[in-house]
């Protein structure tokens, strides 16, 4: 039996930058962390790479988690950090907040980068910003409008 998500992972190039953001800016917790070396065979199975080696964080926010790689082997393949959000794949990551408008305000100041301001759907406010690898944050507030 299925009993929900725990968490979703990312790869960076950039391990402290990456987990900095998210502490500083989105409000994470580090919940702990651990990383393998090259040669270790539990490691490349699990990943399907050959001489796989890096460090991870797992970071908390509210009941869920989100994994953080840094990956020293194989060398990563460098992505397009503006990747568009309709290409294959894991489009974004989205936080349900209080008061948009604030944390918009807040993390814009803070350096992050968004497609727009906040706008106004039927249900509430929404708007997407990117982290510092380009990975999409969705923002959304649920309101009685």
């Amino acid at each position: 039996m299925i009993l929900g998500f725990h968490h979703a992972a990312i790869s960076t190039p950039n391990l402290d930058r990456c987990i900095n953001f998210y502490k500083d800016i989105v409000g994470c917790e580090e919940a702990w962390s651990f990383e393998w070396p090259t040669g270790t065979p539990e490691a490349d199975e699990m990943t399907g790479l050959k001489n796989s080696a890096a460090r991870a964080v797992m970071l908390k926010l509210g009941e869920t988690y989100l994994e953080v790689f840094a990956f020293s082997s194989p060398a990563p393949k460098q992505r397009i950090s503006t990747r568009p959000v309709c290409d294959h794949g894991i489009t974004h990551i989205c936080l349900l907040v209080e008061n948009l408008h604030s944390e918009y305000e807040r993390m814009k100041s803070a350096g992050m980068l968004f497609q727009s301001p906040p706008l106004t759907q039927d249900t509430g406010y929404v708007v997407y910003g990117r982290d510092p690898d380009g990975n999409i944050i969705e923002l959304i507030e649920f309101t009685d409008i």
